[in-house]
């Protein structure tokens, strides 16, 4: 693997030493190690941290840097570990944990740009070129610091996941299932451009009435595209194709419109994972220039001037070379050294730039006028600006609305529940199907914007659906396994019934079990509860087999006769630590028995795939 046009580029910019140069070249050429991140709450990651040292040989080791040794590495390289027998079992472990959600597959130099942001559960939060996620997730983690094992808070703060393909934004939404959040947004949209947004506040002008303020940013992530010369060592088709100007132009542009968001005392972290100061400084520069704050590198020739003047005057108009390409006059005090690149050779990692900018409380310069949104005229009605977004419409329930209340009332949920902040994806008439739960700021951006100018693709979270039932049965509200943890704080605690983790064994191992079948006192309890969506509570516990860490919440549904644990097919493999193949030829043996006709869908997990996840995927959960 080499490539003439990066060695003689490289060199020529200086900025690796001559006598590491060459351990430097063969480190690219070999590929990276397995490294991953414990997600969730700090309980269930300590939990999860604690059987990979004592249950996985040979253990990896934990990244040091990393706050409370949540991230490991793994000295082998993905293909080995998924193809040597030796390595089986911690393969299956990590196909398994990253089904659920516990653990994100990520390189290690791309956990560090959520590092620098340090996000707090009240901070306004936008990741700008969010897919395929993993940065995202560490945001909401960080936004959900104060999340226990089994019940999720619900933040003050907001983060929204931002990127200009539709079908990576997609991504994101199937991703950030994972860590369900009311305070979550996705938008999909050129972040070189991204709208004014509104929030419910107001502020007074002169001769102006009051209007809704324009929403600033405590955090932003540019984590921008780029050439991506720092994952050579896992995209090795960049050797064949690399060359210098292999950037990408918009970078400055997304910098920039990041300062005039930004919150003043407020942090940007810019990244990319590109070695080239063209990408890197040269950006940092001239976006910091273009705002009139008041930091250097090195090319081929000296300055703009230099190099422009080897091309003759008819030509130098198709030059794709700029002068903010070198360094601007007042480089010597933009600080540039502060910033931060990573070598590969250094600590056996990608390659990588970080630079970590701040605004002054006292800066007075103003935003230039950007596309806005619009105010919508009523809540939850908005005026569609953009008749190509096809997205569904966000709508605002009343708290007395007829379906609330019910569901409030099939659920057992408490008057602190927040009703007033549960929307729906459907058109204004149309019968409730799925309710959605989000925070009072995602609530007062909604209505104080147009979701098709925003380009809005999700928002909140989605806690609770209608289950069609069997017959001679109406049809019910249940709480849906993602939507637990989010609920779970406003379910009335009578309700929740408490059961040995046997019971859970045959309900995951059996399907449809009748209630009859249970031994007392878990037979005598779901009898006794009436058709509909119920939850139960596995206390931890120890037997000859299996040991159980911590309490397990899950949601049940009750047929006449039947019970059926609702979980998707990935978190029941999980619990069940079988082999996907086994699972496989169960579910299908399993088709050919008729189930009870009173008996709902078993639900489905987005996008699920029976296949391994690392096999069939791609790099989707590995992100540089």
């Amino acid at each position: 693997m080499n490539n003439d046009r990066f060695t003689a580029y490289y060199r020529a910019q200086n900025i690796i030493p001559e006598d590491e140069w060459n351990s430097f070249m063969e480190l690219l050429r070999r590929p990276l190690p397995t490294t991953f991140r414990i997600a969730g709450s700090r309980e269930i990651a300590h939990t999860l941290g604690n059987t990979i040292k004592d249950e996985v040989l040979p253990p990896p080791a934990q990244i040091p840097w990393y706050p409370e040794g949540l991230a490991w590495q793994f000295n082998v390289s993905k293909k080995v570990l998924r193809k040597s027998p030796e390595f089986k079992k911690f393969h299956s472990f990590l196909v398994h944990e990253t089904e659920v959600g516990n653990i994100s597959r990520q390189e290690a130099v791309s956990m560090l740009p959520p590092l620098f942001l340090n996000v707090q559960p009240h901070h306004k939060v936008i990741d700008m070129c969010a897919a395929p996620g993993s940065k995202t997730a560490q945001l909401l983690e960080a936004l959900h610091a104060d999340d226990t094992a089994t019940a999720t808070s619900i933040p003050p703060g907001l983060l929204i996941a931002n990127d200009s393909d539709a079908r990576r934004s997609h991504l994101l939404i199937h991703q950030s299932a994972r860590l369900p959040s009311p305070a979550f947004m996705v938008t999909n949209l050129d972040a070189s451009i991204f709208p004014v947004l509104r929030s419910g506040t107001t502020e007074k002008r002169r001769s102006v009435k009051n209007t809704p303020s324009q929403l600033l940013f405590d955090r932003i992530l540019c984590d921008v595209p780029c050439s991506g010369d720092g994952t050579l060592r896992k995209n090795i088709g960049i050797w064949k194709r690399w060359q210098p100007m292999d950037g990408n132009g918009c970078t400055v542009r997304i910098l920039q419109r990041a300062m005039r968001m930004l919150e003043p005392d407020g942090r940007i972290v810019y990244s990319t994972c590109s070695l080239n100061p063209v990408e890197n400084e040269a950006v940092i520069a001239a976006a910091l220039n273009s705002n009139q704050v008041d930091r250097s590198i090195d090319t081929s020739f000296t300055s703009w001037k230099a190099y422009i003047e080897t091309i003759s005057e008819g030509k130098r108009a198709d030059s794709k070379m700029l002068e903010t390409h070198w360094p601007p006059s007042n480089s010597g005090s933009l600080d540039l050294e502060r910033c931060m690149r990573i070598y590969p050779h250094l600590q056996d990692t990608g390659g990588f730039f970080v630079a970590v900018l701040e605004r002054k409380s006292s800066c007075t310069c103003r935003p230039r006028r950007r596309p806005q949104t619009k105010p919508a005229a009523h809540p939850g009605k908005i005026k569609i600006s953009d008749p190509g977004f096809k997205e569904m419409p966000y709508t605002f329930l009343a708290p007395d609305d007829p379906a609330l209340a019910t569901c409030i009332q099939q659920l057992n949920l408490t008057s602190d529940f927040p009703s007033s902040n549960v929307l729906v994806r459907n058109p204004e008439g149309d019968a409730v199907r799925s309710l959605y739960l989000t925070n009072d700021l995602v609530k007062s951006v909604i209505l104080n914007n147009d979701y098709t100018r925003m380009r809005l693709m999700t928002s909140g979270t989605k806690v609770v659906t209608k289950q069609e039932a069997g017959r001679g049965m109406d049809a019910q509200f249940r709480i849906l396994g993602e939507g637990l943890p989010v609920v779970l704080p406003y379910v009335n605690p009578e309700a929740i019934m408490t059961a040995p983790f046997s019971t859970l064994k045959v309900l995951l191992q059996t399907y449809y079990p009748l209630c009859a079948s249970f031994p007392e006192p878990f037979k005598s309890a779901i009898e006794a509860r009436g058709a509909g969506s119920h939850i139960v509570r596995f206390p931890a516990s120890q037997s000859a087999d299996t040991t159980l860490q911590r309490d397990l919440v899950l949601p049940l549904w009750k047929s006449n006769v039947s019970v059926a644990l609702m979980i998707d097919k990935k978190a029941k493999r999980t619990l069940l630590l079988l082999p996907k193949k086994r699972e496989k030829r169960k579910d299908s043996a399993a088709t050919d028995e008729a189930a009870p006709d009173d008996e709902p869908n078993e639900p489905e997990a987005g996008n699920d795939n029976d296949g391994d996840q690392y096999e069939n995927e791609g790099n989707i959960d590995t992100e540089q």
